[in-house]
């Protein structure tokens, strides 16, 4: 139940990385670039028409479109160190580099463009985005297009799951609250990004809180539910443990916050495609087995220490 390509410097982890954390979401088209051009998977080869045929193991597994635009267009936060964030004016980081990885498969370029992490779902809906990459859970309710309360409220998306992770409490250094579980927030403020899971697991921890109540500051990046807790205005936020263990280590040299506690709701991130373009998901799904089985998916993650976070096979819709 967790909520996020290129870097040519060896960075860490979900779990701690060398590169600076918490960079605010930037609205706007990134390429893929950095370390490799992701789009030399496939050589295209001219005919004798003048067009091109693209010798991509996967390219034509791709929908017609796709494979005419050249361009898989890819909605994400770039604002989730390491999965994903701003560097140098490019989008970098564990999702990016597997997306990399996925492009020379495909033989097609996975172009990533930033917005907030609420509104990434909705993106897939309206067409501007083909793929959602964003550490984002797969769970039933985005699966079927449901509110906290159950309620329709879209035609819900497809996962295609490829790294599994749990959550941490992230807490301002030294621990000054004493905080070691949920159960120590009753009574308290906390901090954390719109949208995601872990907003729905405060939710969850207030109601146990009842009338010692449990205050949510939830705000449209991560980075600014950081700086919340790190002015002391919350005493905690919430992360995946790879994300949180990052922050922890970089942020301020080290001296800003700590991870406490121990990892909980251990789930799987997907890949999100609209539930009407099945061929652009079993193309992605055969994509990220093959990148599994040649070993480039397992680069990907030792190059930002996330190696425990691997998947063995890739699956759809898997997520509980």
């Amino acid at each position: 139940m967790t909520a996020r390509s290129t870097r040519c410097t060896t960075a860490k982890t979900r779990t701690s990385r060398l590169a600076a954390v918490a960079a605010i979401a930037v609205v706007g088209s990134v390429l893929l670039t950095a370390c490799g051009d992701q789009t030399e998977g496939g050589s295209a080869t001219p005919t004798k028409d003048g067009g091109a045929t693209n010798a991509a193991p996967l390219f034509s597994k791709l929908p017609a479109d796709i494979q005419k635009a050249g361009v898989i267009n890819v909605g994400t936060d770039a604002s989730y160190a390491p999965m994903e964030f701003t560097e140098g004016g490019k989008i970098v980081g564990v999702d990016p580099d597997i997306a990399a990885a996925l492009s020379k498969q495909l033989g097609v370029e996975l172009k990533f463009t930033s917005g907030t992490f609420d509104g990434l779902i909705t993106s897939v809906y309206t067409g501007r985005q083909d793929l959602i990459m964003s550490s984002m859970t797969d769970n039933k309710k985005r699966q079927e297009g449901l509110d906290d309360s159950g309620k329709k409220i879209g035609k819900g998306i497809d996962f295609v799951d490829y790294f599994s992770s749990g959550v941490s409490l992230l807490v301002k250094k030294g621990n000054p609250q004493g905080i070691n579980s949920l159960d120590d927030l009753c009574g308290k403020t906390v901090a954390v990004q719109r949208g995601t899971i872990y907003e729905d697991t405060f939710k969850a921890q207030a109601t146990k809180c009842g009338d010692n109540k449990l205050t949510i500051q939830a705000f449209d990046t991560d980075a600014e539910a950081q700086t919340r807790v790190k002015a002391g205005g919350a005493v905690a936020d919430l992360n995946d443990y790879p994300v949180a263990a990052y922050i922890a280590k970089t942020s301020g040299g080290g001296n800003d916050f700590e991870v406490v506690g121990s990892q909980s709701d251990v789930g799987l991130f997907g890949i999100g495609v609209s539930k009407e373009n099945t061929q652009l998901r079993d193309a992605v799904k055969e994509a990220l087995d093959a990148i599994i089985k040649d070993g480039t998916y397992a680069d990907a993650l030792k190059k930002w220490d996330v190696e425990d976070s691997a998947v063995k096979a890739a699956t759809v819709n898997a997520g509980k």
